[in-house]
């Protein structure tokens, strides 16, 4: 038999140890596992205590899903984490409480941690895998999607940017994929995740609670042993399909975001022509923090961009605070009243002054001030 110790069977994060594994569930399926201040307070808590744990050699982590039934291993698949509790981000920056700093900063520690984790932290993609849900997955040793994931950062569409250390890993994309992505917020399924190095191993979804369980099951004699049933039995287990980027390097390598619009609209390709259609809906004014966000940091290290990012975000709410933000505003279109009619500001992509998107890379901080300044 199997240990199980620590178990909490309650709350919007649950954790358990079986054998050797930690496993976390987000069970918050109401909100699609929209990550909260006390989630990502959880989250860390849980794996900072594992990490130090010696009998702990891996972690798993996996969303629950509110279609099934309570009860049976198939009804905790199926959804990820659609992200930050955006509607938290709207109410508490009207109010101009201080939480949502604390939020920001601590999910981006959050962020790191994942990404440097030193032993094997497993995710499972299953479902809806967006925004800050991308964010505690892309720094996973196995990215486990299925063929009901659905993948993006949608930032530009909220008035945001792809945060959560999403100039780090869009930015590592194969050419100008990241540039798509970040810019478009486009969803993308299991298959172009694999061939665009955003997943490791694909798997059928009625597979996932099987393994799942096999973790806590299996005994290993040590971490090296651990990590060759890794590479045997998942990595090595999938396929990565061969996906064609290059189409997207003739728009999106372009040197500004005018360009790239133009371009797609004065295509003769039909497809072209829609995705200039859709960042024509886009926050004009993030598209073009977006696209520098991810050129710059192309050559930073984890590290910088997610301080350079924690920068960004705090501009976000504060360059124009209160309801004059473009964030609080997309948020208040696409979540909050629902009119899906944002009045960005500037309305349009030609009226986007270069110093209006420098502003947002100027820190508030000194280097020995900054909140993440420890991150190495």
């Amino acid at each position: 038999m199997t240990a199980m110790t620590h178990l909490k069977t309650s709350g919007d994060v649950l954790t358990e140890v079986r054998g050797q594994t930690g496993f976390i569930t987000l069970n918050r399926p109401k909100a699609l596992n929209a990550l909260s201040l006390s989630m990502v307070r959880d989250l860390s808590a849980a794996l900072l205590a594992w990490r130090d744990d010696p009998a702990i050699l891996a972690v798993a982590i996996r969303g629950t899903n509110k279609v099934g039934r309570p009860g049976t291993p198939e009804a905790l698949f199926g959804g990820f984490s659609a992200g930050g509790d955006i509607r938290f981000f709207h109410e508490v920056a009207l109010a101009g409480d201080s939480s949502l700093d604390d939020f920001f900063t601590e999910e981006y520690r959050l962020n790191h941690l994942i990404h440097n984790y030193p032993k094997p932290y497993i995710a499972f993609m299953d479902g809806v895998v967006m925004g800050g849900g991308m964010g505690i997955s892309q720094g996973a040793k196995v990215r486990i999607v299925t063929e009901h994931t659905k993948m993006a950062m949608p930032e530009t569409n909220i008035g945001l940017f792809p945060d959560v250390g999403g100039g780090y890993f869009l930015s590592r994309c194969p050419g100008s994929v990241g540039e798509y992505l970040a810019l478009t917020g486009v969803t993308i399924g299991s298959d172009d995740a694999l061939a665009w190095g955003l997943a490791d191993v694909k798997l059928p979804a009625a597979r996932l609670p099987a393994l799942w369980q096999e973790l806590g099951a299996r005994v290993f004699a040590g971490a090296a042993e651990l990590d060759q049933w890794i590479a045997t039995y998942l990595i090595a287990d999938g396929d990565r399909p061969v996906r064609a980027y290059s189409q997207f390097d003739a728009y999106f390598s372009l040197a500004r975001v005018k360009h790239i619009v133009d371009a797609l609209e004065s295509s003769a390709d039909e497809q072209a022509r829609k995705t200039g259609a859709i960042l024509r809906k886009r926050s004009p004014l993030m598209l073009h923090v977006t696209l520098e966000q991810i050129r710059r940091a192309r050559t930073m290290s984890l590290a910088d961009n997610l301080r350079m990012e924690r920068d960004m975000v705090h501009h976000c709410f504060h360059l124009r605070p209160g309801a004059a933000s473009e964030t609080v505003e997309g948020i208040r279109a696409l979540a909050i009243d629902k009119d899906y009619a944002p009045q960005w500001n500037p309305a349009r992509i030609e009226d986007v002054k270069p110093a209006m998107t420098q502003a947002f890379f100027a820190s508030p901080w000194t280097p020995d001030t900054h909140p993440l300044r420890d991150l190495s």
